[in-house]
């Protein structure tokens, strides 16, 4: 339950973000609950190290889109 709340706050804080780096914000924070959701995935499915490389690799593609997108909308001055 509380992983569904966090989705939802991620949710807005993507949609209703004041600037853009907020939205990227959102997006990272995204990332890191949908590999905590595989984790379990692979735990209740007593699969977990299968899981477990799967949300490894999730997370380091989302950590370096998340860093990417900051950097392209660090230079080119987009803060809306």
């Amino acid at each position: 339950m509380a992983l569904l709340g966090l989705v939802l706050v991620y949710v807005y804080r993507i949609a209703a973000g004041p600037t853009v780096f907020d939205r990227v914000l959102g997006v990272s924070g995204f990332g890191t609950n949908t590999t905590l959701v595989l984790v379990l995935t692979g735990a209740v499915y007593d699969r977990l190290d299968m899981f477990v490389d799967i949300s490894l690799a999730y997370a380091l593609l989302s950590f370096v889109g998340s860093l990417a997108a900051a950097r392209y909308f660090e230079r080119s001055g987009e803060h809306r």
